[in-house]
């Protein structure tokens, strides 16, 4: 039934309208993100944790009413056995006098002791600037990586195409936490990493098939005609696996996210949106991509020749305008030249009618 359906789907002759969606998307939920401000957490703002021993399960509702009425902002989550701890980690840094005024919030509302504060730390801004060049370094290093090796697997385009894809993915995570302002932490830079990894294999699997379908890396040397289809026929022998493989995936994250307790949520849900969003890129936006990457760069496609015409009009006008820019200097000079030689003619007549009357005075005083 799913290959009767999706014999009815033209990938590469939609792909334009895939395009138009994951930008639109990126766009306008990182544009949300931006104009609000994403939530970055303690760990990339710098802060302080409390740790407390409630002696009892209390409501997370509850901590962050006193949160909020003390004018701070952070989050809560549960600890120890029977969930009867809880951290709190605000994004302010606070001294002596603020920890003592949330302590005695969090002893009004559920009477406990001071020495159920069990420890404070604060972690400065430099720590969550180290972390986040941290964190931008071990992506750099992933891409390049895998750039190299679907390179030397595959071809240079098929690398160039998954980078993108996945650079989708990674926006499209973001726009998330953008939109719905969930807290970004330590654990979303593991579960961008895990992401990574997860989405480069889902899209090899379309590439190897493409490529079998293809001729391989011969493809390049081959004319383009009909190249659409073997992507479609390609995606179309494929897509079940990967559909299949993130519905798997998907059912064991959901009821983490769903009963896990806030650590296991701050991991699972980044993931839980990565394997969607990277099952989206690698069935409609790499192979796409790849097409767009093979028109572009192939010598017998419409595309490329147009591309180097307009290089070799835009290189013979050049020329045309650095010649007639000489021509029009050398124009600039000679008319420089030419009236110099006017002035200098009309100095010499001046100087010359100027001895000829001191000459003629001269006579008229000896008469």
């Amino acid at each position: 039934m799913m290959h009767g359906l999706l014999e009815k789907v033209h990938f590469m002759k939609n792909r334009k309208i895939y395009y138009c969606i994951t930008v639109a998307l990126i766009v306008i939920s990182i544009g949300i993100g931006l104009f609000r401000g994403f939530n970055f957490g303690i760990d990339f703002t710098g802060g302080t944790l409390l740790t407390f021993d409630m002696g009892q399960k209390v409501k997370i509702s509850e901590v962050n009413s006193i949160l909020k009425d003390e004018k701070l902002t952070g989050t809560v989550m549960y600890t120890g056995d029977k969930d009867e701890g809880i951290i709190i980690k605000t994004n302010e840094d606070l001294d002596s006098g603020k920890r003592q005024i949330l302590m005695d919030a969090m002893k009004t509302q559920f009477g406990i002791e001071d020495d159920a504060l069990l420890s404070v730390s604060n972690i400065g801004p430099s720590v969550g600037k180290t972390l986040r060049t941290s964190a931008a370094k071990a992506v750099a290093v992933a891409v390049l990586l895998m750039l190299i090796y679907i390179a030397i697997r595959f071809m240079w385009k098929y690398g160039i195409a998954a980078i993108l894809a996945l650079a989708n993915t990674i926006l499209l995570m973001i726009g998330f936490y953008g939109v719905f302002h969930v807290t970004i932490n330590s654990p979303f830079i593991a579960a961008v990493l895990t992401i990574l990894g997860y989405g480069i294999n889902d899209t090899i699997v379309i590439f190897d098939r493409i490529r079998e379908n293809t001729g391989g890396k011969d493809v390049a040397k081959k004319s383009l005609n009909g190249l659409d289809e073997k992507i479609d026929r390609s995606i179309r022998q494929t897509v079940g696996r990967s559909i299949m493989t993130s519905l798997t995936t998907i059912a064991v994250m959901v009821p983490l996210v769903a009963i896990g307790g806030t650590t296991i949520r701050s991991f699972i849900l980044p993931i839980l949106v990565g394997v969607i969003a990277s099952t989206c890129s690698s069935i409609f936006i790499a192979p796409a991509l790849w097409y767009d990457t093979m028109r572009l760069t192939d010598k017998n496609s419409p595309q490329y020749k147009a591309k180097q015409k307009e290089k070799r009009e835009k290189k013979v006008e050049k020329e045309k305008a650095k010649k007639a820019a000489e021509l029009e200097k050398e124009r600039a000079r000679k008319e420089q030249e030419r009236q110099a030689r006017l002035e200098e003619k009309k100095k010499k007549a001046e100087e010359k009618k100027k001895a000829y009357e001191e000459k003629k005075a001269e006579k008229e005083k000896e008469q």
